[in-house]
């Protein structure tokens, strides 16, 4: 560490009870380094509860980090079967609070973190900075409070984030005023309040990963009981070999699976599809509201809008930190090369760890989906990988930070969350083959989000 001996008696704060940030906190208490982890939400996995409804792609073999099991295998905790696929609420339930607990006192709920720097410096100072500590500052219902740390593992993740439906990266004209009818999270359509909402309804469906096929999927079951139930399927690109991701091909069974549903909610015609739409606006017709996009297009109304075109990385709280971004994705520099969507497929994507997570401000770490930026698609596994890694160069065995102690599935990073809550969904055997056709949007969170995510 770059910080002085003085302060090795500082805790390192872990910002996210995710799965990322909850294993981080695991890796550092097995390197005899003190975490204190702050979450924003009143539970371990808040974000991941949002999305409670929605199946992982990855089974539980997948999901668990080592750290964090040997951390619980003292409590008595069971290990869920391996080869079984557990929903959001399943993983936050089963083992994301278990291991909150296991770790106590050392997670706080209710604390959100409002902004990082070093003690006594603001980003422009150079003096004395490396050897100074990080003061975060954080708000909970009580008061404000300055916690000095160590150093720092942002693991909050994407979720608080959703990216808006302007196909400029902006949100469209109208979309805020519009904001009572749009949602940009996957519908859970067995909750009777929201199955009300669309049900007999026209309803826009935004995006083209995994999230996107969910919500497809899902409108097309309630369309088979609920007269006037239409999907409008809007994207940005055409339709081609590739948009339905791998089916039976997929690498990810539950994935090929959750295309194929997608397809056939458009080949039954319970949606419609929209291609080359690039969305500007969205304006009122009575009741109703009608998508504009920069080619002068207006669609037939709609009843509903899901706007499901991905995450991005909340960044405010950190600008008196000295960051090292890709000027597109919002990852490290290091790592954006390797995670650029407009190159690489998951499988050309290989474990990192310190390396490719530093920046010009030492010891603090950007990690799990947050490490990601702006890119689409990530792995649980990837980020254990990563906290590892991060632990062991904190805790000063730079040979163990170095290497590479995860030999990822042939799917790669591909990841997300995509399957309703149904028991037989995502069974091995439903198929097998190629990776990475179509990319996620869904990525998996934090406390809200942050998040980590599996597949």
């Amino acid at each position: 560490m770059a910080v002085s001996t003085t302060a090795d008696h500082l805790p390192v704060v872990v910002i996210g009870a995710g799965p990322v940030g909850l294993a981080a906190a695991a890796h550092l208490v097995e390197r005899g380094l003190e975490p204190l982890v702050l979450e924003a939400g009143p539970t371990a996995g808040t974000a991941v509860r949002d999305w409670a409804h929605v199946r992982l792609f990855s089974p539980w073999a997948e999901v668990i980090d080592p750290a964090a099991e040997k951390l619980l295998a003292p409590t008595g905790w069971t290990r869920p079967e391996g080869t079984a696929y557990p929903t959001g609420g399943d993983w936050a339930e089963r083992y994301l609070q278990p291991l909150a607990d296991a770790l106590g006192d050392r997670v706080r709920y209710g604390v959100r973190v409002t902004g990082v720097a070093r003690a006594g410096r603001d980003r422009i100072v150079d003096a004395g900075r490396d050897e100074e500590p990080f003061t975060v500052h954080t708000e909970s219902a009580d008061a404000g409070e300055r916690i000095t740390a160590r150093a720092v593992i942002d693991a909050s993740g994407t979720w608080s984030a959703p990216s808006p439906m302007g196909a400029d990266g902006l949100p469209a004209l109208g979309e805020r005023a519009a904001a009572e009818r749009v949602s940009y999270r996957v519908p859970d359509l067995k909750d009777p309040a929201v199955r009300a909402r669309y049900a007999g309804k026209r309803t826009a469906v935004i995006g083209s990963g995994a999230s996107a096929f969910t919500a497809l999927a899902g409108l097309a079951d309630l369309a088979e009981g609920e007269d006037g139930t239409h999907a409008v399927w809007i994207l940005r690109r055409s339709i081609g070999a590739n948009t339905f991701g791998g089916g039976e091909a997929d690498q990810l069974p539950a994935r090929g699976a959750l295309g194929l549903r997608a397809r056939t909610a458009v080949t039954d015609g319970h949606a419609s599809a929209v291609t080359g739409f690039r969305t500007s606006s969205v304006e009122r017709d009575g009741d109703r509201l009608v998508l504009g996009s920069e080619d002068g297009r207006r669609l037939d109304p709609v009843d509903e809008i899901i706007v499901l075109t991905g995450f991005r990385p909340d960044l405010s709280f950190l600008s008196e930190i000295r960051l090292g971004l890709d000027e597109r994705l919002q990852a490290p520099t290091a790592l954006a090369p390797l995670i650029d969507p407009n190159v690489h497929s998951c499988g050309t994507v290989y474990p990192h760890g310190v390396a490719e997570l530093s920046h010009p401000e030492q010891d603090i770490y950007l990690t799990g989906m947050k490490s990601y930026g702006r890119a689409p698609t990530f792995l649980a596994l990837t980020g254990y990988e990563q906290v590892r890694s991060i632990s062991a160069a904190l805790a000063g065995d730079r040979e163990a930070a170095e290497r590479v102690e995860l030999t990822l599935p042939e799917t790669g990073v591909c990841g997300g969350a995509g399957l309703y809550d149904e028991p037989d969904a995502g069974r091995s055997g439903e198929g097998a083959g190629g990776c990475c056709a179509a990319p996620a949007t869904l990525q998996i969170g934090i406390g809200a989000p942050s998040s980590s995510g599996g597949c």
